[in-house]
C-alpha cells in the first residue's frame, strides 16, 4: 500500500498536471526544443512561476476571473467546470508551466492548441438590465484576452508577495515586480494581447479601468461553489480548502465583497503558508518542468541558473 505521503503526492500531482506521476507528455516535451525560451533562469518569471505559491496564484485568478461576465459566460457555456472543476487549473497549470520553461517551439505549439479551443469559445451574455440588448463576446476579443492576462499577473504577485521570497531585479531602475510584469507580458502576447502591462503601476491601472463592467450574478454563485468546493479525497480536499481560503484573502475588499466571499476567520494566510511549505516538502524543492527545462539548456550548452 502506498504510503499517506505517497498518496498526497499523487492526489497533487494529479490536481496540478492531470498525471498522478508530474510528468504528462506536455512537462516531457519542455526538454524538447533548441533555445532558452521567452524567459530563462535568472528572470522573475522563472522564480515566481517556478514557486509553489503560484497553486494558490492560480485558484485565486480563477475566481477573480468570474467577474468579468464576458469570461463567466464562456466558462459557462463552454467549460466542463461542473463536471470537472479543477481540469481548469489543470488545463491553466499547462499553460503556464509550458510559457515560462518551455522553448519557443514548444510554447508556439502550445499557444496554438489554447489557441484552437479558444476558437469555438463565443455566444451572448445576458444584459444588466432587461432594457438592454444581450452582449457578443469571443474568447479572443482584447478586453477578455486583457481581463484574463491581468489577473493572473496579478495573482502571481500576491501570492509570490505573501508566501514567496524576494523577486530578483532584473533591469536598473526596476522593482522585482515591474520587472515580472514586464517579462510575463510576452505571455498576453503570445494569446493576441495588443497592449499588456509593463510595470506594476500600469497593471493596477488596467484592473481599475476593468471594474465598471464586473459584476456577480447566479453564474458566478454556481461556479464559486465548485471552485471552491471540488470532489477532492481527503488531504487534498483539507489543504485545497485552506489554500482556497488564502486566496480568499489575498484579494482586496471589494472583489470579495463583489463575489460574496468573506475573509475567513480563522488564520488562512498562516494555514496556507503551512500548507504551501508541507506541500513542497512533498513534491520537491524543484519541479519536474524546471528540471526538464534546466535538461535542454544543458544539452544546448546555456546556463541553467
Amino acid at each position: 500500500m502506498p504510503s499517506l505521503r505517497q498518496q498526497y503526492r499523487a492526489q497533487l500531482l494529479t490536481m496540478l498536471s492531470g498525471d498522478p506521476n508530474g510528468e504528462p507528455d506536455w512537462v516531457s516535451k519542455i526538454a524538447e526544443g533548441d533555445d532558452a525560451g521567452y524567459f530563462g533562469p535568472g528572470s522573475a518569471v522563472w522564480h515566481v512561476n517556478g514557486g509553489i505559491p503560484v497553486i494558490v496564484a492560480g485558484v485565486r485568478a480563477l475566481l477573480m476571473q468570474t467577474l468579468h461576465p464576458g469570461a463567466m459566460a464562456g466558462v459557462h457555456d463552454h467549460s466542463r467546470y461542473a463536471d470537472d472543476p479543477l481540469g481548469r487549473l489543470a488545463g491553466t497549470v499547462r499553460w503556464v508551466v509550458t510559457t515560462t520553461f518551455g522553448s519557443t517551439q514548444t510554447v508556439g505549439a502550445e499557444t496554438t492548441r489554447v489557441s484552437r479551443l479558444h476558437d469555438r469559445v463565443n455566444g451572448t451574455y445576458p444584459a444588466t438590465n432587461k432594457e438592454h440588448q444581450a452582449t457578443n463576446y469571443s474568447a479572443k476579443d482584447q478586453d477578455l484576452v486583457a481581463w484574463v492576462h491581468i489577473v493572473f499577473t496579478d495573482a502571481f504577485l500576491a501570492a509570490h508577495r505573501q508566501w514567496g521570497d524576494a523577486i530578483p531585479i532584473t533591469a536598473p531602475g526596476e522593482s522585482g515586480e515591474d520587472s515580472y510584469v514586464r517579462e510575463w507580458a510576452a505571455a498576453g502576447e503570445l494569446m493576441g494581447l495588443q497592449t499588456p502591462p509593463r510595470s506594476r503601476a500600469e497593471l493596477q491601472s488596467a484592473l481599475e479601468a476593468f471594474h465598471p463592467v464586473l459584476r456577480a450574478d447566479d453564474r458566478v454563485k454556481k461556479a464559486l461553489r465548485f471552485l471552491t468546493k471540488p470532489p477532492l479525497p481527503g488531504p487534498a480536499r483539507i489543504s485545497y480548502a485552506i489554500m482556497v481560503g488564502g486566496a480568499i484573502a489575498t484579494m482586496e475588499p471589494r472583489y470579495r465583497a463583489m463575489l460574496g466571499l468573506n475573509r475567513p476567520w480563522w488564520p488562512a494566510i498562516t494555514l496556507t503558508r503551512l500548507v504551501l511549505w508541507l506541500t513542497g516538502v512533498v513534491l520537491g524543492t524543484e519541479s519536474t518542468s524546471r528540471r526538464r527545462a534546466r535538461e535542454r539548456l544543458t544539452r544546448l550548452g546555456l546556463p541553467t541558473e
